[in-house]
């Protein structure tokens, strides 16, 4: 059936209404049709025709309960008096014990009757009886568990379904609530210490007497690192705050490998130490993500170069492939010390950044010395390849 299935056939608040209907023009007809063709007296036809009609009807007139009780007491009366019972109304009698999988116990109840007419016995004329009363009385227990068991399972997946939907709002709200903390976190006491930084540099620049001209612009540049980190947390409120957007001065773009001159100069200026930009390959313009996480995996593994080999001279080489860009980030220190701590948050931050974007990282020793960060990036997604 196009655009129909099953299952909304059957939860169909109407379809009960419809198959009595049917079924109780069929068991009408069934029933006329054998007072036609048999020796009863019109009396009997009469009376066999209104529990024929009665084995059916209900379903499309009552509720799930009083339909199945006055269901199969037409049927088991018909059984007992006339010795035989419709097909449509032995339909109607399994489709009234299915309805009724809530009330496992009634339907167990009424499927009794027909397990003692078979166990009893119709008359030994009437092969048709035995087999009618057969069935049922296995067909009627089946047709009564099968509906429990499917309002069980229909419970079951609404639980699941509603649990799922407790628990997902639960992460939501615990996220939010995290994402909250570190906001009031960053701006309450990390934000304040940088600021302080900003303002004792630019103090000491302006008051140290007889400073030398290094001195001051090496105060200077560390007063413009503490405010560009205090923009670039600003920024980062903004994202943990989703109900404060960024004022317009913060709107900066994210950098990128344009800027990783400017990284490898400032870092170059910080350590005194040789540091070089190789760039392999044809550029190629990339998606601002690959861009970012290739820049921040850079930033951090400079500093950590600075932090556990200072003094080492490093290669930062950047390779452009037809769908990858490989990072190498290599210094000529000793090779430990970020090695021996491979879950530290510098690491994992970089290997984060590199599955954002789909791809992968590797740090150790580097062969011979040294300590290597190696990033592979995707340039292209499965579906533009």
């Amino acid at each position: 059936m196009t655009g129909v299935t099953r299952s909304s056939i059957v939860n169909d608040p109407r379809t009960p209404a419809i198959a009595g209907a049917v079924l109780a023009a069929l068991a009408m007809g069934e029933a006329i049709t054998r007072g036609a063709t048999s020796d009863a007296s019109a009396q009997q036809t009469t009376v066999y025709g209104l529990l024929a009609l009665a084995t059916a009807l209900p379903l499309a007139l009552l509720r799930p309960t009083a339909a199945a009780v006055a269901t199969n007491a037409a049927a088991v009366l018909s059984l007992s008096l006339f010795h035989t019972l419709t097909i449509a109304g032995a339909c109607a009698v399994s489709l009234t014990l299915y309805q009724l999988g809530r009330s496992l116990r009634l339907a167990l109840v009424l499927c009794a009757p027909y397990v003692v007419l078979a166990l009893a016995g119709p008359r030994p004329s009437s092969s048709e009886a035995a087999f009618l009363t057969a069935s049922l009385a296995a067909l009627a227990p089946a047709a009564a568990l099968t509906g429990a068991a499917r309002r069980a399972q229909n419970e079951a997946r609404l639980h699941i379904a509603a649990r799922e939907a407790v628990a997902g709002t639960l992460i939501e709200h615990t996220a939010r609530g995290e994402r909250a903390r570190i906001a009031r976190e960053l701006h309450d006491v990390v934000a304040h210490h940088i600021s302080m930084v900003a303002v004792q540099a630019e103090t000491a620049r302006l008051t140290t007497p007889g400073l030398p001209a290094a001195g001051a612009q090496r105060l200077s540049a560390i007063g413009d690192t503490a405010r560009d980190a205090l923009t670039e947390m600003r920024r980062l409120l903004g994202v943990l705050r989703e109900d404060t957007g960024p004022a317009a001065a913060d709107l900066r773009p994210q950098p990128g490998l344009a800027q990783l001159i400017d990284l490898l100069d400032e870092s170059r200026e910080a350590s005194g130490a040789e540091t070089r930009l190789i760039f392999r390959g044809t550029p190629a313009p990339l998606d601002p993500g690959v861009e970012l996480a290739a820049y921040r995996i850079v930033q951090e593994a400079l500093t950590n170069t600075r932090r556990h080999a200072p003094g080492s001279a490093v290669d930062v080489e950047i390779h452009f492939t037809d769908d990858a860009l490989h990072l190498r980030v290599r210094d000529n220190g000793p090779g430990t010390g970020t090695a021996d701590a491979p879950t530290g948050h510098g690491l994992l931050g970089m290997r984060e950044r590199a599955t954002a974007v789909g791809g992968a990282l590797r740090t150790g020793a580097a062969p011979g010395t040294g300590f290597l960060v190696e990033a592979h990036l995707p340039t292209k997604t499965e579906a533009g390849r």
